[in-house]
């Protein structure tokens, strides 16, 4: 049965954690989807995980839509959020709901996705009065890592706590159905998870929140750039594919493979007639 805002709400209100992994292919959408995931996000973290980038700040819409579409295909019941790219939405409200709008009819989205607190309000409300759900993402905000100065904890003193739950409040008011808190104190985030109406994701946020996401290539082990601390390895993937590619390597060198099995036979008459 398709995953929709309702089954977040539903979630939240009878207290059952939610589950959110990124993907950024049809396979691995697949994969996940069957799993049971609840969600899949297409992050913008593509540009680090996916087309190699140091930050995500030069990914485009054109590489959201194109790998948002590519998951969409292979998804039936998780609900599919698109990350909207850095300035696809910070220049104007007008440009925000353009945007949106075309992650949801070229990208295939469910619901899209947008970093910013109070600042972006108008916005949210903009994107959602047109029918598009919203997820918003408060704490770590990626796109923001040249004015943070770095990747750091967010909201450890008084002024920036306050602020975060400012910024939650706000978010919710502006109809975000579900907010991501990355890098933020536990306990600050169970704070904000008690007082909102709408669900908050966890990254890097303990675990009194009502979900929780993570890179999927960092919880498989594929991505050895940057582990962050809040990821836990569920195994290593990129290990076994090493060793796979190993040994394909090796048994091409020395002529195991391809074999007889892997190979397609033709009748030996007519081999005779090509001499």
């Amino acid at each position: 049965m398709k995953k929709t805002v309702h089954t977040f709400q539903e979630a939240k209100n009878l207290g059952e954690k939610l589950t959110m992994l990124t993907a950024y292919d049809y396979s691995t959408a697949k994969l996940i989807d069957e799993a049971g995931i609840d969600s899949i996000l297409v992050g913008d973290s593509l540009g680090n995980v996916v087309l190699g980038y140091e930050d995500t700040i030069s990914v485009t819409m054109e590489d959201m839509i194109h790998h948002g579409a590519a998951v969409a295909r292979g998804v039936k019941e998780a609900l599919v959020v698109i990350d909207m790219p850095f300035m696809s939405y910070q220049t104007s409200v007008y440009d925000a709901v353009v945007n949106a709008g075309r992650l949801m009819k070229e990208g295939r989205a469910n619901a899209v996705k947008l970093e910013g607190g109070i600042s972006i309000c108008p916005q949210i409300k903009a994107i959602t009065e047109t029918g598009i759900p919203v997820v918003a993402h408060l704490g770590l905000t990626p796109q923001s890592i040249n004015a943070f100065g770095g990747f750091k904890v967010q909201g450890k003193s008084e002024d920036a706590a306050k602020k975060l739950i400012e910024d939650a409040f706000a978010v919710q008011e502006a109809g975000a159905f579900a907010v991501v808190l990355e890098c933020v104190p536990g306990k600050l985030a169970a704070i904000i998870t008690e007082k909102l109406s709408i669900p908050t994701i966890g990254i890097g946020a303990g675990k009194e929140c009502d979900g929780q996401v993570l890179v999927y290539q960092d919880m498989l082990g594929m991505f050895s750039d940057f582990v962050p601390k809040f990821v836990k390895q569920y195994t290593n993937v990129g290990h076994v594919m090493k060793e796979a590619f190993r040994q394909y390597k090796d048994e091409v060198s020395r002529g195991i493979f391809p074999a007889e099995e892997n190979g397609y036979k033709i009748d030996d008459d007519v081999i005779e007639k090509l001499y």
